[in-house]
């Protein structure tokens, strides 16, 4: 009997996936557990495996193309086998859904949007009276439009050759006539000439956008428009944790960063601060106990967050070491569904790229993140005396329905006092 493989739902956002690359072939024999394909989801390229044996009868989805979850990926059955009931059933399920949305959606039509669009039903009064005809601009250029539209660009005294078709093959019809801009036209392909002769040509090009970046204009937008943020910022004097750094990491086989050294500060004071550590449920708000803060890294794509689970119990090598890993994983896009959910607390880290100042926006289901900018050496006052001073500012932003002002100003100090004094982290 044929088994129907659908698209999996491979993460906790995922509403569709890309085949990044098929490994087996329609007439191929699979075994269970054999790699079938590769799944781009939202946030990550993942291996997807055959839960069944016999051969591959059918692909739903060609390489490169997306799909939403549950759509027919594949089709795995004996050789010889009829699958054309179970494809017919699937499209039969789908025209139902389709139909019911468009009975639900779809406006009525005008009548003369209804004159411009249904066909005849004689063939002879279609091709004379529905057909769209073709006349010639300046460049012996043909232009086609349907006789509706030709009637009101008439009346409107504009000139077919200048509006931009939206129909099939680029065909001219009413709305495009209803719309037109004089500037249309030259915004799209204008080309001006110069007085040395030259000629120049404005152009752009499209980009499809990925799962990931779809996934994250969702979930940001959401977490910005449905979460009230406020924003705290402090100095922090980082004399201290550049000398404690620069003596670890004398030693052979010693590295630490200043990130690890974010990390570990955040994870202490949560633990002073559980008020922080919280998510907004809607109904209630969830105080964890445990301590798992996720860590912003740039992808080609675009954003990734994986999570050092604990952090309040491991060492600065240890978080180091797990943070670049998830980095190398991350660029390759080899980052599983453990890596990247459960965070409790997120930091975005942008002091490599110079960047003295920002403001992040929280990562969901996370109360509050903490944009780290650059350290830069600037004047500062100590014992009276004005010296220089190496400064590293950041910027914590808090979901006001769980945090408030006093709340999230009292973990921030906190967290300055163990980034000024280092030493504090070890005891």
């Amino acid at each position: 009997m044929a088994e129907v493989i659908l698209m999996p739902k491979l993460s906790d956002t995922m509403t569709e996936g890309v085949v990044a690359e098929w490994h087996k072939k329609v007439g191929d024999d699979v075994e269970s557990g054999e790699l079938l394909a590769e799944i781009e989801t939202d946030k990550a390229t993942m291996e997807f495996e055959s839960f069944y044996d016999g051969k591959l009868l059918y692909i739903g989805i060609e390489q490169g193309q997306a799909a939403p979850v549950n759509n027919i990926l594949a089709i795995i059955g004996e050789e010889g086998e009829d699958i054309d009931k179970i494809l017919a059933d699937s499209k039969k399920g789908e025209e139902k859904e389709d139909s019911s949305e468009s009975k639900e959606e779809a406006p009525e039509p005008k009548p003369e949007e209804e004159e411009e669009e249904k066909p005849a039903a004689d063939s002879n009064a279609q091709e004379t009276t529905s057909a769209p005809t073709a006349e010639s601009n300046g460049d012996g250029e043909r232009i086609f439009a349907s006789p509706l539209a030709k009637k009101l660009a008439k009346d409107k005294n504009i000139d077919l050759s200048n509006v931009n078709g939206s129909g099939e093959n680029g065909r001219i019809v009413k709305r495009d006539i209803e719309n037109y801009k004089p500037s249309d036209k030259l915004q799209n392909s204008a080309k001006n000439t110069v007085a040395t002769g030259a000629t120049l040509t404005e152009s752009y090009t499209d980009t499809n956008i990925s799962q990931m970046r779809k996934t994250i204009a969702k979930r940001l937008a959401e977490s910005k428009f449905t979460a009230p943020h406020f924003y705290l910022t402090l100095d922090i004097d980082m004399d201290n944790a550049m000398t404690q750094r620069s003596a670890v990491n004398a030693n052979e086989g010693m590295r630490v960063s200043f990130n690890d050294m974010v990390i570990k500060a955040c994870a202490i004071a949560l633990r002073k601060h559980p008020a922080v550590n919280s998510a907004w449920l809607g109904d209630k708000i969830r105080k964890y106990d445990h301590i798992n803060i996720g860590v912003a890294v740039a992808v080609e794509d675009g954003l990734l967050v994986p999570v050092v689970r604990f952090a309040d119990t491991k060492g600065l090598m240890t978080i180091g070491a797990e943070v670049r890993e998830f980095a190398q994983k991350a660029k390759e896009k080899k980052l599983q569904p453990q890596d990247w959910e459960g965070n409790t607390f997120t930091i975005s880290n942008l002091g490599m790229y110079n960047i003295e100042e920002f403001t992040a926006i929280i990562n969901p289901p996370d109360s509050c993140i903490l944009a780290i900018g650059a350290i830069k050496q600037v004047p500062v006052v100590k014992d009276g005396q004005v010296v220089p001073g190496n400064v590293m500012r950041v910027t914590l932003s808090c979901d006001h329905r769980v945090v408030d002002g006093v709340t999230g100003s009292e973990f921030l100090n906190t967290f300055k006092s163990y980034m000024e004094n280092p030493m504090m982290m070890l005891v």
